[in-house]
């Protein structure tokens, strides 16, 4: 683990710079860049998730004020992502996380590609509903808390990917993502203690301080280069992991 402050807050803020102009990739790039540095997977996902109570909160003030909220989404997503986190950060303290962790990247691939095809076909906003939200929401949670990321992956990708407007899908999941962290974390705090945890000042830091330029970027990103950065952001990220069998 890195000693260096200026590391951590540097992770941090690249990490959410991507997150809050994309809607996902934070846990994921911040996860990663903690196990390069030795750190185990319980403590990586944990670190993130508390450093996302502060982040989200601040990305999600964000989009509320540039008005990229779709508040039954929001609605819809939170129960089902607060129940599927406990659950997975559960898991993730207790059992040996390399199989799920794979299976994630693998799903998060193809959801990058089905993407990268929709952005050059035409895409009609419709309306968000059915329980399909539930679904997406309890399985976005529960890997996010297992893989140490993905709730933005998974949550963003999959209604993007349906034909969802991407500015209201990617403020809205931020802001549901607040929540959905808050629960992950305290089941950490609960099982691995806060000593272990105390690291991610860093995070925090560079996190806050980039949390508020993503609602700028995305309130006026267009649709299309949107998609596109989406899908290439997860393909770039999960691939090398599903190619080194991680």
């Amino acid at each position: 683990m890195p000693d260096n402050l200026f590391i951590f807050i540097a992770i941090g803020f690249v990490s959410q710079i991507i997150d809050g102009a994309l809607g996902m990739a934070f846990g994921v790039l911040t996860t990663t860049s903690l196990l390069t540095f030795g750190v185990s997977p319980a403590t990586a996902s944990a670190m993130t998730h508390v450093t996302e109570i502060f982040t989200t909160a601040a990305s999600g003030a964000s989009h509320v004020y540039h008005r990229n909220i779709d508040w039954r989404l929001v609605a819809r997503l939170a129960p089902a992502g607060m129940l599927g986190g406990a659950t997975g950060a559960y898991i993730l303290v207790s059992l040996e996380s390399d199989v799920i962790g794979q299976l994630v990247s693998i799903y998060l691939c193809a959801v990058g590609f089905y993407i990268l095809v929709k952005a050059f076909r035409p895409v009609w906003p419709r309306e968000i509903r059915g329980r399909i939200i539930l679904v997406i929401g309890a399985l976005g949670g529960f890997l996010d808390a297992v893989g140490g990321g993905g709730w933005g992956s998974i949550v963003s990708g999959s209604l993007i990917g349906r034909g969802h407007a991407p500015r209201k899908v990617i403020g809205s999941t931020n802001l549901t993502e607040f929540l959905v962290t808050a629960v992950i974390s305290a089941t950490f705090i609960a099982t691995l203690g806060w000593s272990e945890l105390s690291s991610a000042v860093g995070l925090i830091i560079g996190g806050i301080i980039a949390a508020p330029i993503g609602g700028y970027l995305v309130s006026r990103v267009p649709t299309k280069p949107m998609m596109i950065a989406v899908g290439i952001v997860i393909v770039t990220i999960s691939a090398p992991r599903v190619l080194g069998g991680v």
